[in-house]
Formats: structure tokens, sequence, C-alpha cells
């Protein structure tokens, strides 16, 4: 580790890592070179030779940066603020901690407070932080009573014409879509958008007959599976193990807090690992210590890694830690192969959100956002398109 040789890329850089073992999503580690050509990974040796920068990683793994398809906030911000300024700061908390590309989620809010998110996240350009890669609107269209933290006063049904006035607005953003199936009008408006996003069944209490017609008419991904929804019951299977029969992609919060480890085993146990997605539904209180914070307009009270809303301390708000530290947490305590879980963190959202050409793989033609890591998963060296990233540790 201490031949590793640092080093800041000037703009576009060609560059060889050797003797590290390199994360493949079909083949597990491989020893092999990486090459890398100005922002991408390149199978040429040649083309990476030009400027003859070369990093010895002896002792490490190439890991893909991560992709968060499903978080708020961080750092004292929140993605529905709808700011410039806090989608870069969101950006540059996600790059410091490992994730490469961000999908970051809407709360329940009307339609203008929508709108100002959209256009924001169609205005950012990705000069900084984390590349914005998607917008996962979660909410409106749920269920009163499986709200969880989300904001009473602006659930409505679901409106496929107001889903694609935001998603103009977005710039073809919106790459995830929740709804709970149950709710009036929801068949149609999964068929009316199932083209357009990705539809995930969330905050519901459709039972199983429910939520197969909601997978038969097109929608493919669960919302952090076994919360805001029914359990796995013997005789009322209800969403999970719909999910489950039809293919559908399904997210976990490994946190430690919103799901028990054997239920995170028997997640990836059950659906695989092409089809588990690990996310870190992190609040504005990420990053920072404990206190008061706010979530979707409603007060949240953090105490230690446990957030929840302050006049219902009963109701989990979001987590307080972000992705990598889930993908730390889900090997390290929770028992998943370390292959597992950097393909749940990695490649599978990106896959999810139609991103994976580009980010979370180490395949030739994406971008060089790589993270060289020990064996206790701490980042040692980190790239985002080809360029170092200044760390203090």
């Amino acid at each position: 580790m201490q031949r590793l040789l640092r080093m800041i890329c000037r703009g576009e850089c060609e560059m060889i890592i050797q003797n590290v073992r390199v994360f493949d999503a079909e083949k597990g580690f491989l020893c092999k070179e990486l090459y890398l050509a100005g922002e991408k990974i390149t199978e040429n040796r040649k083309e990476a030779e030009k400027d003859g920068m070369i990093l010895n990683a002896e002792g490490l793994m190439a890991i893909p940066a991560l992709v968060d398809i499903h978080f708020h906030g961080c750092n004292g911000v929140d993605f529905s603020d709808g700011t410039e300024k806090s989608l870069a700061r969101v950006a540059s908390y996600e790059l410091e901690n490992g994730i490469g590309a961000i999908c970051p989620a809407t709360m329940t809010w009307d339609e203008e407070r929508l709108g100002l998110i959209a256009d924001t996240a169609c205005a950012h350009h990705n000069g900084q932080g984390a590349d914005l890669v998607g917008i996962n609107m979660e909410g409106p269209f749920i269920s009163r009573k499986k709200k969880g933290a989300q904001n009473e006063a602006y659930i409505c049904r679901p409106d496929a014409p107001m889903f694609h006035r935001l998603q103009k607005r977005s710039g073809g953003l919106i790459r995830l879509c929740a709804l709970a199936p149950e709710e009036p009008g929801a068949l149609e408006f999964i068929k009316a958008v199932k083209d357009e996003t990705a539809v995930s069944v969330a905050h519901t209490c459709a039972d199983y007959e429910t939520a197969c017609m909601a997978f038969q008419a097109g929608a493919s991904h669960a919302t952090h599976l076994f919360n805001a929804m029914p359990g796995l019951n013997h005789r009322e299977p209800g969403p999970i193990a719909a999910a489950w029969e039809y293919g559908a992609t399904v997210e976990l919060i490994t946190d430690g807090i919103h799901i028990h480890p054997a239920m995170v085993r028997l997640a990836f146990s059950l659906f695989g690992d092409d089809r588990v997605i690990l996310i870190s539904d992190s609040m504005m209180a990420t990053g920072l210590p404990d206190g008061d914070y706010e979530l979707g307009g409603q007060s949240v009270t953090v105490r230690g890694s446990k957030a929840v809303l302050t006049y219902e301390p009963q109701t989990i708000a979001g987590s307080v830690t972000n992705l990598m530290n889930c993908m730390r947490t889900a090997v390290l305590s929770m028992g998943i192969p370390l292959e597992s879980a950097v393909k749940a963190a990695a490649y599978n959202p990106a896959k999810v959100i139609g991103a994976s050409d580009l980010w979370g793989s180490l395949k030739p033609g994406c971008y060089g956002n790589i993270l060289l890591v020990n064996d206790r998963l701490e980042i040692v060296h980190q790239l985002q398109r080809g360029n170092t990233v200044k760390r203090e540790n």
C-alpha cells in the first residue's frame, strides 16, 4: 500500500493501474491491469501509456464508484430544496464518500415544488462532485396509510399528465417513479409511463393480487423492500412475494436500522444479487451531528444512527449514513459476500435507471469512476472521470 503512487491528473489523462484486483460484475475480482484514457476506461494499453502515469495498487481492490438511486439529502441540505447550491453540496458530499453517480429522490410535494426540483436538476451540469444521472420521484402517488415520513398533505392519486409535465421539465431525468398500486388509477398510470421511467411499488398497502397486477401492467421495481409495505406472510404474501415472482429489482437499506441482518441475507438469497440494489435513503442530517432537522417539510430528530419524525418517534425518517457505509455494513456486519454487495451498490442501480453504459462498472467505455479500497473497504485512492479525487485520509 505504501508503494501506491498518488498524483493529480491535469484534466483528461492516461493511466495504468497495476497489481490490483479488479471487480467484474459477472466474474468477481480478477487480477489484471486497468487502463484509463481521458475520462474513460479503455482496453487498449497503448492509449493509457501516452503520459506514462502508473498507479501501483498492490494489495488493493478496484471497484466502481458507487451509484445511489435513492437518497434525499446530506450535509445539511436536501435535494428537494430545489436549488443549485443544495444540489452541488449534495454532489460534493456523495463524491467525497465514494459515490460517483447519484439519482436523488424527491419527497412528497405538490407539483409546483416538484417542478422547481425538476428545473434545477435539468439545469445542473456535472462539473464537480458525483454525476447527476437521474431523479427518483418518490411520491406523491403513495398510500396515506403507509406514508412513513412522507408529508400526507401533498399525497395525491397517480396522475400521468402531471408526471409527463415534470418529466419534460426535468429533461427526461426522472428514471424512477414510485406509487402505491392499490390507489385509484394506478394501473392506468403504470401503463402510461412505463416506457419513460422505471415504475416502483412503494409506500403501499397492496395485497399480493394487487401487486401482481401492477407488475403485469409494467412496474419493475420495489422501493426499500420490507419498509412501508406489508410484510411477507405465509397466508398473505403481499408485494414482496409478487416482486419475487415477477422478476422485479428491489432496494434494501442496509444501515443496520431499517432491516435486520437476517432479512438482508434472506433478500439476497431470495432475489439473487442480480436483482438487489443497496440504497442509503439518507436525509439532510447525514454527515452531521445529532440534532433537529427536516425532511419533506416535517421535523426530524436525530440521535445516534437513527432519524425519526419528531412528533411520531415510532416512524423512521430516512437514514443518517451514506451508501458506502451501507455497503460496508452489508459486507462486514451482515455477512453479504463482497462481490454481491459491490454489484448491488454500483452495477445494479446503474442498470435499473438505464445508466450502466457509463456508470457503475469498470468495463471499457465506462467513465473512470474508480475506488481503490483495502480489505476493510476503506478508500485509499479515488478517481472520478479519470481524475484523482483529493481526500483527507
